[in-house]
């Protein structure tokens, strides 16, 4: 048997620790109401306790003032009511740790609330199996974390054995999380709803304790909003303290808290990239190939065929064609396209008329003069497959990787892998994987032994390759009735039977699931049936392939996403290499439509809609336009959206009316009602078009396969000697490391602090009000959770804080931790807190800990007198300078991405992506400057200046040439912040800091080095002296380390 991997678990993801807090945040605060006297009419049996509840919650306005708080800080419309029941919403992409947060959630409200009952609802023995696996895993992560063996306080309904329920669940005092089928409950004639032969009916006992229940992906059991399923309403039944809701595909959205959908995932690497490659990719580059895609709105043909650019490769390219466009003009001169033309003017109605110099041939749309046959289609998927996965392994291993992958063929029929007629009981597609492999392995043998020793079996086919399928009760493999991989999960109407075989099949899958990725396992090629891809989450496949024999097949997030988890190495950690992790999908179909039905996919289960005005929208707008953060609050997200809508710029469903012309028109002309958003309504309707236009081109990232990367590589633009000199200068000042230094007046900081908690605390009482309110649910047209206006009663309830006694050392050792503030100095500030019982709240203690930081950091910020570089101590060149990945989709925007002239360029690299229209033309006009002998783009994260508020990174790097000099070699190694088109007088508190820091940063770094923020080309000129061409005012010169003359700007 092959070693087991032990997967090893970061505990410090931003975006997983932001989804646990999010919901730890929704209950702070928050009373809690003592338990009843009554316990449920029950019999109770020698050795058996009395029920234990969850503490029960006060549901009232503050829980919805915090809920209204998350949403505003995770860029969430602010809901106005609570969903009945107390339901919210956590919406995570696959493979960016779903279950890793539910269950750390469960274990931070054990921590922080002392909750205790915990039910883990989900809708098939395949995910409950998935859940089992990652306790196991977990264990020994959360318990080196919160000092608990979750194995030991959770167990797996056993519907043979319901008494479990009462001793590990409804009885225990301590923290207990029960994994249950939704199937165990949700009819009457369950087990766990009937009453015992003494009376005891557990279906009572676990209303009775208030558990939490947690729903693993709901949209599977909920219904519609019209109608809910019985598993819904079974659920909804229990009367839970409150329900959290995960999933990446929710269809219905109740007080969503937390979001991170598939675009987020990939924007921030937390899934691998996409490639597709194509059966097509294999026609002959000397092949006159054409493929009419459709007709445009402007009369043309959109055809597919070869294209060369001077200098470039031959790639597959579109052009919109017309009537005597010559398709050789059109390749860039091929040989194969001589006298080739559009021979009359393209008609919808007609076939596309291409003349050659041997006659005329018609196209029908969507076809092509190379037409693959079906049988021969699935030959060359295989092939592709092989070829795709032995690259990408010994790519690898090649770089130091010691990652073993996986390839993954998801077919629709077990007989075209097991066929019990055929002698050797192979299948068609195993013969044709058999006879493509050994042809590999006879044409790579001398590459192949140079690894060896990851796979010493490589030529022994049947250990290589593998099939799982689903399996009846006596453990054959069987086909799925009723399965239709091109519907949706829940379009599908699967028998119990064969549900029950398809979770046979993927227990197994389960089991193996560690010892796949060792490379003393052999099995590297993996044939399953598509009904079985819940089961394939295994982070190292990155070759997937679906075999369909009757043509292609629909691209399906479903699938894809069984490959999209970052792989995992030898020794159980995650490859972080962006460059590295890259799924490769092999179709049988053209990458367009492929690329465009999968696109469509992700939109569809993202609910994507480019003319929606998205919260994210409305709050960046807010934030961008200079508004001070204090006054971005859920109530003035409110309004500006209220204010768009009875302009007329979008509808009730926040969707944009009208045409362009007609929407900018309006949005132009319409005068804002609200103080806050007037005062800046010229820069908030600027970054509110900014940010749609940028929205409508958002696109998950898909790689046509079928051509050659574009290589992206720094230029040598002058001579190597020369260009060395100016990069290694550049290279080294921004390595440095800085350290800064603050003098701060500590006790006006006291007195300050002590003034402003107290004017904080005056108005506070140690009690809670609540207000009594009523309100009718319902979804909108977009399936989300809405209430209508709720109507507030006469009286309010006020509601006593229970808040045990702090002392003054407990509460200084919270803050000091939080703040790292001298012990001291916490105790003399205590000691002027006039209701210094108020902090024996915790929520309050929070609020004022929270208030001392960021005072605290707002006045190391205005005080640091200098920075002092750290010897011995460097930033690595390589993620400062760190390439740009180029796709073919980035060229779709113009703007997108920035290439170098091919003839002479000051840009240090061939490609740079751009964030926006301000950069790109930025990055032109430096390029048409012939006093910028070099600039570049620094990569987000990778160069870092420190700050009181955290790293702080600007982004470009400029050298200028110095007019003095007849040798061009030296100028500016600088780096400017850019915020395009912001003034001066809208820069934030915390962004002036920031640019001071930088500035001190570079003046500890070298003196010649100038530091400054810009909003456009001409502002960047103006701060630096730079003129265009000869007339270069000079500011500061200067020898580097290796005797060069240079003058720093930025």
């Amino acid at each position: 048997m092959a070693n087991k991997i032990t997967f090893q678990f970061d505990d410090s993801l931003d975006y997983q620790l932001q989804a646990v807090q999010s919901t730890v945040e929704l209950f702070r605060g928050i009373s809690r109401k003592v338990d009843g006297i009554y316990r449920p009419n029950r019999t109770r049996k020698i050795g058996e306790g009395d029920p234990v509840r969850n503490t029960d919650i006060v549901v009232g306005s503050r829980l919805l003032e915090n809920l209204r708080g998350v949403q505003l800080s995770n860029d969430l419309f602010a809901d106005t009511a609570l969903a009945e029941g107390n339901n919210f919403t956590i919406e995570m992409e696959t493979g960016t740790g779903k279950t890793y947060v539910y269950l750390r959630t469960i274990l931070e409200l054990n921590k922080e609330y002392g909750f205790n009952k915990f039910m883990i609802v989900v809708p098939s023995i395949a995910i409950r199996k998935g859940v089992e696996k990652s306790m196991e895993q977990l264990a020994d992560h959360f318990k080196r974390l919160y000092n608990v063996d979750i194995q030991k306080h959770s167990f797996i309904y056993d519907s043979d054995n319901p008494k479990q329920i009462s001793s590990k669940l409804v009885e225990s005092n301590n923290l207990s999380i029960c994994v249950l089928n939704i199937q165990v409950f949700n009819k009457d004639t369950n087990k766990i709803r009937k009453e015992d032969e003494y009376g005891q009916n557990l279906w009572e006992d676990i209303k009775y304790i208030k558990p939490i229940v947690i729903i693993d992906e709901p949209q599977k059991i909920e219904g519609t909003a019209k109608k809910k399923s019985k598993s819904l309403e079974a659920i909804e039944e229990l009367q839970p303290l409150f329900t959290l809701r995960y999933s990446a595909t929710h269809k219905q959205l109740y007080n969503q808290i937390y979001k991170l959908d598939s675009y987020a995932a990939y924007q921030k690497d937390l899934v691998k990239k996409i490639t597709v490659k194509t059966v097509h990719g294999v026609i002959p580059k000397d092949y006159p190939y054409v493929r009419y895609i459709s007709f445009t709105s402007d009369l043309k043909a959109k055809i597919e065929m070869f294209s060369q650019e001077q200098g470039g490769i031959i790639r597959f390219k579109t052009f919109n064609v017309a009537g005597g466009a010559s398709l050789e003009e059109l390749s860039g001169g091929l040989p194969q396209y001589k006298n080739y033309r559009v021979a009359e003017q393209p008609h919808k109605l007609k076939p596309l008329q291409i003349a050659t110099p041997d006659g005329i041939f018609s196209l029908d749309m969507e076809h092509s003069n190379h037409e693959i046959e079906k049988n021969e289609a699935v030959r060359i998927q295989i092939r592709l497959a092989i070829q795709n996965h032995f690259a990408k392994q010994i790519d690898l291993l090649r770089k130091g990787r010691k990652i073993k992958a996986l390839t993954l063929f998801f077919i629709d029929a077990v007989d075209k892998v097991r066929d019990s007629s055929a002698p050797d009981g192979r299948g068609e597609y195993l013969r044709i994987f058999d006879e493509e492999y050994k042809k590999f392995v006879n044409a790579n043998r001398g590459i192949l032994v140079k690894y060896i020793e990851y796979f010493p079996q490589f030529e022994d086919v049947l250990k290589v390759r593998e099939g799982y399928f689903a399996r009846d009760k006596k453990n054959n493999e069987v086909d799925v009735d009723g399965w239709d991989s091109s519907l949706d999960d829940s379009a599908m109407k699967i028998k119990a039977k064969s549900q029950e075989d398809i979770d046979r099949g993927i227990e197994l899958i389960l089991e193996r699931k560690d010892e796949l990725i060792s490379f003393d396992e052999p099995l590297a090629f993996i044939f399953s049936h598509s009904a079985l891809r819940e089961g394939w989450d295994n982070p190292n496949v990155f070759t997937l392939c679906t075999l369909k024999a009757g043509g292609s097949e629909i691209a399906k997030k479903q699938e894809i996403g069984r490959g999209l988890r970052l792989p995992v190495d030898i020794t159980g950690n995650r490859c972080l290499d962006r460059r590295l992790n890259e799924l490769t999908v092999i179709a049988n179909d053209h990458y367009d439509h492929f690329a465009a039905a999968l696109q469509k996919d992700f939109n569809d289960n993202m609910h994507y809609d480019k003319n929606e005005v998205t919260a994210e929208i409305l709050i960046s707008t807010l934030k961008t336009a200079g508004i001070p953060a204090s006054k971005i609050t859920p109530e003035l997200v409110d309004t500006f959206k209220e204010e768009l809508v009875s302009a007329g710029v979008m509808n009730s469903d926040n969707v944009l009316k009208g045409s362009p012309a007609q929407i900018t028109k309006i949005f132009d002309e319409m005068t804002f009602v609200n103080e806050t958003l007037n005062e800046h309504a010229e820069v908030i309707k600027k970054q509110f078009k900014e940010l749609m236009v940028q929205k409508g081109t958002k696109k998950i990232e898909i790689r046509n396969g079928d051509n050659e990367p574009y290589e992206n590589k720094v230029r040598a633009y002058v001579t190597e000697g020369e260009f060395e000199k100016i990069y290694f200068g550049l290279r080294q000042n921004l390595m440095k490391r800085t350290i800064y230094k603050f003098k701060l007046d500590k006790d006006k900081f006291i007195d300050d602090c002590i003034l402003e908690i107290n004017n904080k605390l005056k108005f506070i009482r140690a009690k809670n009000e609540y207000k009594v309110e009523t309100g009718k649910a319902k979804f909108n047209d977009s399936q989300m959770f809405v209430m209508e206006e709720a109507h507030y009663g006469d009286q309010d309830l006020e509601i006593e804080i229970s808040s045990d006694p702090k002392s003054d050392f407990e509460i200084a050792n919270y803050i000091m931790y939080h703040t790292m503030l001298p012990r001291l100095a916490i105790f003399k500030i205590l000691q002027g807190v006039e209701k210094r019982e108020l902090l024996d709240n915790q929520d309050i203690l929070d609020e004022v800990t929270q208030f001392i930081l960021e005072k605290l950091n707002d006045e190391k910020a205005k005080n640091i007198t200098s920075y002092e570089v750290i010897n011995g101590y460097e930033l690595d060149s390589r993620n400062i300078f760190e390439l740009d990945n180029i796709s073919e989709e980035d060229f779709e925007e113009e703007w997108r991405v920035f290439q170098a002239k091919s003839d002479r360029s000051s840009a240090m690299n061939e490609y740079y992506k751009m964030d926006s229209e301000g950069e790109c033309e930025f990055a032109h006009r430096l390029e048409n400057n012939s006093n910028v002998l070099l600039f570049t783009k620094l990569k987000k994260g990778g160069f870092v200046i420190d700050t009181p508020y955290g790293n702080y990174s600007p982004d470009w790097a400029v050298v200028c040439r110095k007019e003095s000099l007849s040798d061009p070699s030296i100028g500016i190694y600088f780096v400017v912040e850019s915020k395009w088109g912001k003034a001066d007088a809208n820069l934030q508190e915390v962004e002036r800091n920031k640019i001071k820091c930088g500035k001190l940063h570079f003046e500890a770094v070298s003196e010649q080095v100038k530091f400054d923020w810009i909003k456009s080309y001409d502002d960047f000129k103006q701060k630096f002296g730079v003129a265009e061409g000869s007339d270069l005012q000079i500011e500061a010169t200067g020898r580097n380390g290796e005797g060069s003359d240079y003058i720093v700007r930025v």
